[in-house]
């Protein structure tokens, strides 16, 4: 049986937000089968439980924001990414401000922190959510669509005109039962661009950005020493981002995404609409070995 995986132990970590430039302190906690993912805000009167859910989300300006009661939770993509990524189906996130810390702009330091913490299955089986019939999102010239596919695969291409980003690969693919997620996905950091940080600044976001986190370009180079972890690194932050955004699901998806010049809006509009629609998908999990497709036992694989 493929089961529900928790963590084996509270840890935490602490860093300032992207864009509100606070400090936050977060702790990683396990939480029971069929929990799902879990924010807590501890910082208010009375803390409040903030679902990771994609109808929850309510701010879509650079990152993906949860919101209810009034209350938010900002920033959540990279850990979503990291827990999926890592197959973590249950957990509960406690934080003490309103925001996600970015850490160094990846998802990297959250999967150190779930490795350090542990890993420990569930008794409950690994419920996925599998996708039965195209759904497709679009925006003027952007677009976002799911297909069915027995297994997870994400398609992605971007059209930035800038020098650094043009000599890169604009276009991506990864089937994740084949490709490792730690090994192509999980170091690849958030970038910007100095000529927009000023308005990105009155407007309140980007208050903790800097060249610690995040890559930063201006009209013609990476102005970080380190320059790039990957040649592409900036599609596949988009990828890391997408596969964030997609895990508000709320389960991991057997699907086939594909999108061009998606962003966190597009991407969840697109699974809103695939949760909208019942003839869409169905959900599933598998008792044994020999009934679980190829595709995903090689998907599951790829959790260890």
């Amino acid at each position: 049986m493929l089961k529900q995986r928790t963590l084996k132990s509270l840890i935490s970590a602490s860093g300032v937000g992207l864009h509100t430039g606070q400090k936050v302190t977060m702790k990683l906690r396990p939480a029971p089968a069929d929990s799902g993912i879990v924010f807590r805000r501890i910082d208010l009167a009375s803390p409040l439980d903030i679902p990771a859910r994609a109808d929850l989300v309510g701010d879509t300006r650079l990152s993906s924001c949860l919101i209810k009661d009034g209350e938010r939770v900002s920033t959540v993509e990279h850990l979503m990414s990291a827990l999926a990524g890592l197959g973590i189906d249950n957990a509960y996130v406690d934080l003490d401000a309103a925001e996600m810390p970015i850490m160094d702009g990846s998802a990297s330091p959250f999967v150190l922190l779930i490795q350090q913490a542990g890993i420990e299955q569930q008794a409950a089986p690994k419920r996925f959510l599998r996708v039965t019939r195209s759904v497709e999102a679009k925006h003027g010239d952007k677009w976002a669509r799911i297909d069915p596919y027995e297994g997870f695969k994400l398609s992605f291409s971007i059209d930035f005109k800038h020098p650094v980003i043009d000599r890169s690969t604009q276009l991506v693919s990864i089937d994740f039962a084949e490709t490792s997620y730690l090994k192509e996905i999980v170091r690849a950091r958030t970038f910007g661009f100095m000529h927009e940080v000023e308005d990105l600044r009155e407007s309140g976001l980007a208050l903790g950005g800097g060249l610690d986190n995040a890559v930063v370009l201006d009209e013609y180079r990476v102005l970080n020493a380190d320059g790039l972890r990957f040649a592409d690194e900036f599609i596949r932050h988009k990828l890391l981002d997408a596969i964030g955004d997609l895990y508000l699901i709320g389960k991991p998806l057997l699907g086939a995404f594909t999108a061009h010049k998606s962003g966190h809006a597009l991407n969840n509009q697109l699974v809103r609409a695939l949760l909208a629609d019942q003839s869409a998908f169905e959900v599933v999990s598998f008792d044994r070995a020999e009934d679980t497709p190829a595709g995903i036992l090689r998907l599951a694989r790829q959790y260890s």
